[in-house]
Formats: structure tokens, C-alpha cells, sequence
């Protein structure tokens, strides 16, 4: 199929689930309104019916990134960088394996680019680490900074180093992460070629997928960020830092005051700034940096706990902008922006629609207020047309639906984190940066995992009495909560899969 027929399949595709949720949250909305019911009911019903709202509102911003995804990309001004293009590249280390870190930097030697030099930047309080950071800068022969506190963490480290720097430009990798030889000679023409452009960010894949079930979704769950909602937050001038595998403007960073260092997600919040004081971001899809997806649950949830927490205090951020500067940055910035911070609230949204069907088998709690029949005529084809849409469109980038499935299963298993991540921004504690463990892969402990169990459990016991009361009252009501519940069931029970080698 050409691929216009493609783009104009996908356009209808689009129109009509844009109809089909109309039609749908009309419906519940109208339901809602007219349904008889306490007090306790009626609240339950309203954070139900916004929890569906939030997830469709941010699954149809996905398929205009789908859309998006189909229309030419902009050409880019690109000019061959001049003999003042000199590049800081600095690999920001803290308690990191020595094999590890000497990986990156050989890496970083091997690029191209001429007018480069190579900083190690070790913030570790150990002195095994600190001593391994001496002979890696000494074997390879490239700078070592350090300094006398952790302030700030890896923003901190960054913004005092970027005090004694003198290059132009300063490109950033994690200590996992190994560029390409040609990476800075892809990125840099970009950056010379736009003055006002204030970093390129490049995409992050894995090379350890095999090592476990936790590393090959992880991967997956990236390609859905990576590969479409990219592109489109970079067509509106919207793309974030992702604080590895990019390369920013020296003097961008110095006109906003460094890296943003009171937030977890630094690279997060420091675009925002930057976006302010109106400069420019990109994002250029093409893979040149490899590194590590975390290899079990227990590096996998640290991970998304940091981010879900730069996230939630970015969104308290952007609520008190929106409020005090409406016209600090372009409406379809604000979009984009309110869409990335408040993509974690996913967490809670997950538990009410979790919370539904179990208290409708339990205590006969609605969550619906809709005449089965008109729930399986405006919910059910919205929700397998989105689904086909869905798989479909990773389908093209190359990703099985049974990995994106996994995806997902992984998502919901991670709800608690995600709702902890929101309470502890909420009541301000504080939680210092963390890195993703890079031991290898291994078994949690189930006693770390009590929450998913006690779920999985929840699940199977309401699956048992949604049995018994379908026995004694056959109802389609009593049939559409059990098959939710059995959906829920089976994502609990993947905590068995993806806790394993």
C-alpha cells in the first residue's frame, strides 16, 4: 500500500474515533447528570468518569501524534560547523561499575568530531569510586572534575562544571550510554545552522532487550515516546531534554541560570525555562546512542518513580506559570507541556478504573450510570478502534503487538509507584537523584512486591464472586465488570513474568 493511502487511511481513522469519544463522554455525561445516587456514589462516579477522561483525552493526543507522524518532516537550516565549534562532552558518574563508565568513555573517544574534549564528571562520596574515576580519566586520558559536595546532584555537577568550561557546546551522555562515531557530526549542523536553537535531542535504545522480560518492554515503552510523541512535541517547538544523548548551546544554558537543580527531572524543568526565555528545541530521530534499559522491577520502578516525581513538581510548576504568566510561552506549547506533566497521573487514573468494576461486584456501586446497550454502542467500538489504531501505527515502526501488550501490562503493575510518586511531591519530600541500577538483572524479593500481590489477589477473589452473582443474576451489567476485571487480573498476574530472569 502507498503510503499516501496510508496517511489518508489513518485520517479517517482519527476523524471518526474523534467522533466516537464525542459521542461517548455525551453519553456518560448525560448519564451522569440523571443518575440517582448518594453522595459517596455520586463522588466515586465523577473521579471514574475523569480518570476515563484523562486516559482518552491523552490516548487521542497519541493519535494526533499518529497524524503528525504522517506529514512530511520540516527541513532543518543545517551548516557545517566552524572552527569555533568546540564541544564539551561530559559524562556525569555517581557510584557507577567501572566497566561501565570505561564503556561510554571509549565510546565518546572513538566520535569523530575533532574539535572535541572528553570530561569525566564523578560526583561519588565513595572512595572506591572516586579512586576508579582516577584511573579511567588517567587509562583513557581525559579530564576528571569532581567537587567537594553534591549539591544539586547531577544538575549541580553540570552547572559547576559548566563554571570552568570554555567550548561552545556541551553534549551530554549518561554514564550507560555509548554514541555512535558519527554522532556529533549528524548533530552539530543543526545547532550551527540556528542560532537560537537551544539543544537537539537525539533517542535512547537498548542494547541489553535480552536479558530479561523487564529490559525488552522497557525498550519497547521508549519507542512509543521516542518514535512518535517526539516529533510531534519537536514540530511545535515543544520538545524537552531528555538529559542524555543531547547537545546544547553553552550560552542557552548560562541565559537561564544552568540546569533547573530543585527538581529530580532536571532536564525536564530546564526546557521549560528555556522555552520562556524563547529559545529554540529539536529533536532529531535518529538513533546513535545505545545504552542499558533497567533489568528487573526493582531498577525499572526506581527509575520511573524519579520521573514520575520531576513530572508531578514540573506540573505544580506549570499550574503556578499558567496562573502568574499565561503568555510566557505559545498555546500549543502549553499543550504539549500540560500533556507531559501530567502524563503520570496515569497512576491514579488507573486505580479508579481498577477501583470500578471491583466495587460494582462487591457493593454493587455503580461507576457507569448507562444502560448496558448504550455502553456497548458508543464505548465498545471507540475502544477496539483505538486499540486497532494503536498497534497498527507501532506495527509500521517495527514493534509486535505482543511487546506493546507487555507494555501496558507493565504500566498497570506500576500504578502504585506512580500514585507514591504523586503523594510524596504533594507533601514535599524530598528525594534525592538516583540511578538506575546496572548490576544485572534479578528476582525482587515478593514481600518488596505486596502491593501487586495484594492486587492480583483482589482481582482473583472479585473475579470468584463476580462468578457466584452471574450465577445467581445473569446480568450483562455483572458481565462487562468481570471482563474488566479479568483484564486487570491478567496484568496484576504478570508480575510472575516480569519478575525473572
Amino acid at each position: 500500500m502507498k503510503q499516501s493511502n496510508k496517511s489518508r487511511i489513518f485520517v479517517v481513522q482519527i476523524v471518526v474515533l474523534l467522533i466516537m469519544l464525542t459521542l461517548y463522554l455525551l453519553a456518560r455525561t448525560f448519564s451522569l447528570y440523571h443518575a440517582r445516587v448518594n453522595l459517596f456514589e455520586q463522588i466515586f462516579a465523577v473521579l471514574f468518569f475523569c480518570a476515563e477522561s484523562f486516559l482518552m483525552v491523552h490516548s487521542f493526543a497519541f493519535f494526533l501524534n499518529i497524524l503528525r507522524d504522517q506529514k512530511p518532516v520540516r527541513e532543518q537550516i543545517q551548516k557545517e560547523p566552524g572552527e569555533d565549534a568546540s564541544v564539551a562532552i561530559v559524562i556525569p558518574a555517581r557510584h557507577e561499575p567501572k566497566h561501565i563508565v570505561a564503556d561510554t568513555l571509549l565510546t565518546c573517544i572513538n566520535l569523530e568530531y575533532p574539535n572535541k574534549k572528553i570530561y569525566l564528571l564523578d560526583d561519588s562520596s565513595i572512595e572506591q569510586y572516586k579512586q576508579e574515576a582516577r584511573e579511567l580519566a588517567d587509562e583513557y586520558g581525559v579530564e576528571l572534575f569532581t567537587r567537594p559536595n553534591n549539591r544539586g546532584a547531577k544538575a549541580g555537577l553540570i552547572n559547576d562544571f559548566m563554571a570552568t568550561m570554555k567550548e561552545k557546546y556541551i553534549a551530554v551522555f549518561d554514564a550507560d550510554q555509548n554514541p555512535m562515531s558519527q554522532f556529533l557530526d549528524k548533530v552539530l549542523p543543526f545547532l550551527e545552522g540556528d542560532d537560537r536553537l537551544s539543544f537537539v535531542q537525539t533517542p535512547q535504545f537498548y542494547t541489553n532487550i535480552k536479558v530479561s522480560p523487564v529490559a525488552l518492554v522497557a525498550n519497547a515503552q521508549q519507542a512509543v515516546f521516542f518514535e512518535y510523541v517526539c516529533e510531534a512535541k519537536s514540530s511545535h517547538d515543544s520538545m524537552f531534554c531528555c538529559g542524555t544523548n543531547v547537545v546544547l548551546r553553552r550560552s542557552a544554558l548560562e541565559d537561564v541560570g544552568g540546569f533547573e537543580e530543585d527538581t529530580v527531572t532536571e532536564d525536564f524543568a530546564t526546557s521549560l525555562k528555556l522555552h520562556k526565555n524563547h529559545w529554540k528545541s529539536l529533536y532529531y530521530n535518529k538513533a546513535f546512542t545505545f545504552g542499558m534499559a533497567p533489568e528487573d522491577l526493582g531498577s525499572y520502578f526506581k527509575q520511573q518513580s524519579r520521573w514520575a516525581m520531576g513530572s508531578f513538581q514540573l506540573f505544580r510548576k506549570l499550574l503556578l506559570l499558567f496562573i502568574t504568566n499565561i503568555k510566557a510561552i505559545r498555546p500549543i506549547q502549553w499543550f504539549e507541556y500540560a500533556l507531559s506533566s501530567s502524563y503520570y497521573f496515569i497512576g491514579w487514573a488507573d486505580l479508579f478504573l481498577m477501583a470500578g468494576p471491583i466495587m460494582y461486584i462487591f457493593f454493587n456501586i455503580p461507576s457507569f450510570f448507562m444502560a448496558p446497550e448504550v455502553y456497548l454502542l458508543t464505548f465498545v467500538p471507540y475502544f477496539l478502534l483505538s486499540f486497532m489504531v494503536y498497534y497498527s501505527s507501532m506495527r509500521e515502526k517495527n514493534y509486535s503487538a505482543r511487546n506493546i501488550f507487555k507494555v501496558q501490562m507493565l504500566s498497570m503493575m506500576t500504578m502504585p509507584v506512580y500514585v507514591w510518586a504523586s503523594l510524596q511531591v504533594l507533601f514535599n519530600r524530598k528525594k534525592g537523584f538516583q540511578i538506575t541500577s546496572k548490576e544485572g538483572a534479578r528476582n525482587v524479593p515478593l514481600r518488596t512486591l505486596s502491593i501487586q500481590l495484594s492486587l492480583f489477589a483482589l482481582h482473583l477473589v472479585a473475579l470468584s464472586r463476580g462468578a457466584y452473582r452471574f450465577y445467581e443474576e445473569p446480568t450483562v451489567a455483572i458481565a462487562l465488570n468481570m471482563v474488566w476485571i479479568a483484564l486487570h487480573a491478567l496484568m496484576f498476574g504478570s508480575i510472575f513474568y516480569f519478575n525473572r530472569k
